[in-house]
């Protein structure tokens, strides 16, 4: 394998140490009937690294794929595919914890996870119920602290159903919270990460404390359900069109390559064969310090993906109340 596919995940005892691909297929939105057979693509043309989560609802069906490529007997050997799942919110509670990961275990048909990441740090009421919301649409929230549930989440690497931990839209302040109290530290911050809102001041405090960042919606998830007309399209954008002409590449190579030269992980989902393979063809090209300055400039601090309800006639943001909503903070 290219060793320009791969950075290492750090992890307290050396012998977990881990290497995680700096591409992998992302399976959110994947609807049912069409994740088996981008994951087989996936894996056939090279992937080996799959990033999943309990609450999109098709870890079972990507299991099924799984089994027809990976373990004894199969194609690929357990120990060459990375594979990461996450924690969903109601599931915060530190009794729910290990049950939580045991199911999108058994769902994905393995025996321990490479990555396990706790979803956001915004706890939801506990219960059975995905999104239990209010009548005005916003989340029922728990007063479980990600302090709390991460010390839950130690025992699974304790326990080998994990090899390593970690966040998904923490800020830099909570991810300093979770370090301060860690028995074993957080490898990963997965957060929203594109030309648009580029986390150049997360990403610098992230590797300050040599926390990867993943980049989820890396191509801008322009198939996201809540997308309108008037918002900005990433992937139609003129000047990073210019520079895939000018590299004969795709507008999506371009933005891969550039996350991938800022040492971020890139985790694009889609369930075209041809796109699959098209987004892995990024490591015979390296983007220019030139357009890799301008593309940076790109950024606005646009977030495409945090879910919105409508009060009095505006969007504002579902959990923008939350004591633990990260993204009040700058970064």
């Amino acid at each position: 394998m290219n060793p320009l596919r791969r950075s290492t995940l750090r992890v307290e005892r050396a012998r977990n140490r881990q290497r995680m691909p700096l591409v992998g297929l992302g399976t959110w939105k994947s609807a049912p009937g069409q994740v088996k057979q981008a994951v087989l693509a996936a894996l056939d043309c090279g992937y080996r690294h799959i990033d999943c989560a309990a609450v999109y609802g098709n870890e079972q069906e990507v299991g099924d794929a799984l089994a027809l490529r990976v373990g004894p007997g199969k194609a690929l050997p357990r120990d060459e595919v990375f594979l990461t799942s996450k924690l969903w919110n109601p599931k915060h509670d530190p009794e729910d914890v290990e049950e939580a990961c045991r199911s999108s275990l058994t769902h994905l048909g393995l025996s321990y996870l490479d990555l396990y990441l706790m979803h956001w740090p915004m706890a939801f009421r506990r219960g059975k119920e995905l999104m239990p919301r209010r009548d005005d649409g916003s989340m029922c929230s728990s007063d479980t602290h990600y302090r709390d549930t991460w010390k839950a989440m130690e025992n699974l690497v304790d326990k080998g159903l994990v090899k390593a931990i970690g966040l998904s839209n923490f800020n830099a302040r909570q991810v300093d919270d979770i370090i301060t109290i860690a028995r074993h530290k957080p490898v990963v911050n997965q957060v929203e990460c594109h030309p648009y809102l580029s986390q150049a001041d997360l990403l610098s405090h992230c590797r300050s404390l040599a926390v990867c960042v993943t980049a989820y919606s890396p191509l801008g998830s322009g198939d996201r359900p809540w997308a309108s007309p008037d918002e900005p399209s990433l992937l139609a954008d003129q000047e990073l069109g210019a520079i895939a002409e000018r590299y004969q590449k795709s507008p999506a190579q371009v933005i891969l390559r550039w996350n991938i030269q800022r040492g971020v992980v890139c985790i694009p989902k889609s369930v075209t064969a041809s796109r699959i393979q098209e987004n892995l063809r990024v490591f015979d090209f390296s983007l220019c310090p030139a357009y890799m300055k301008l593309i940076d400039s790109f950024n606005c601090n646009t977030r495409f993906i945090i879910p919105t309800v409508e009060k009095n006639g505006k969007k504002v943001w579902r959990d923008g109340e939350h004591p633990h909503f990260p993204f009040h903070d700058p970064y």
